[in-house]
């Protein structure tokens, strides 16, 4: 087992290595199209990228670790790239890479007091304050469901609003009406037949998600198969 210094050591240089790099690809007689890239060309590629990570790590055979540390570094080239646009950025809303590392080491070692600060480390305490501390550092944040992203996937942007409204106290309207699957004619009827579908996976402790991830490729596997024999 390598020396955590040593890891750390290492980590330190590479990741200057590739900021060099980056520097590199965007300055003048660098890559033409890494130059010309914007926060918002890069958008698909980073949802690739974090996708990919997930192919990695759900795996027919369990996690591939060689693709995953492949992905893994996509991801942080993701993180870089967008760094290193926002440094070249001109006012108030420039940063660097080292405002994002400054910024994430901080959060950490506030939003963790059990072990920076010698709090109590019982688990149910941890992530109670846990979520104190996001609501003292986004007062901003009024209502039960600011901070889920809109553009999660369907299934997850369920999942991500029933969990709020638990944490919350909110009572969601049980669709309690909601159509038997063929009873469902109409988007609306749709939503609200998966909506009480992640509803009841969530209460089994169930990721509808990842579910649906694996059986769909369950199927694809079974098709191919069946492909493969009537050759």
């Amino acid at each position: 087992m390598e020396n955590h210094e040593k890891v750390t050591q290492q980590a330190a240089q590479e990741f200057a290595r590739l900021v060099a790099v980056m520097d590199r690809l965007r300055s003048a007689g660098g890559c033409p199209w890494d130059a010309e890239q914007t926060h918002e060309s890069l958008v698909r590629y980073l949802i690739e990228e974090a996708y990919e990570v997930i192919e990695a790590i759900e795996a027919p055979q369990g996690v591939n670790r060689n693709l995953l540390k492949e992905e893994l570094g996509d991801v942080l080239l993701q993180v870089v790239f967008h760094a290193r646009i926002a440094q070249e950025t001109p006012g108030d809303e420039r940063f660097t890479v080292v405002d994002v590392i400054r910024g994430l080491n901080e959060k950490m070692e506030r939003r963790h007091p059990h072990v920076f600060a010698g709090e109590s480390s019982d688990i149910d305490d941890v992530v109670a304050r846990w979520d104190e501390l996001k609501k003292l550092e986004k007062p901003e944040r009024t209502s039960v469901f600011d901070g889920i992203p809109p553009h999660l996937p369907a299934l997850s942007l369920a999942e991500k609003t029933l969990s709020k409204a638990d944490k919350g106290g909110v009572e969601l309207q049980e669709s309690k009406q909601a159509p038997m699957l063929d009873e469902v004619s109409n988007e609306e009827e749709l939503g609200a037949f998966l909506f009480v579908a992640v509803q009841r996976a969530r209460a089994q402790g169930l990721d509808p998600e990842r579910a649906l991830r694996a059986y769909t490729r369950g199927v694809i596997a079974q098709a191919e198969d069946g492909l493969s024999a009537s050759e």
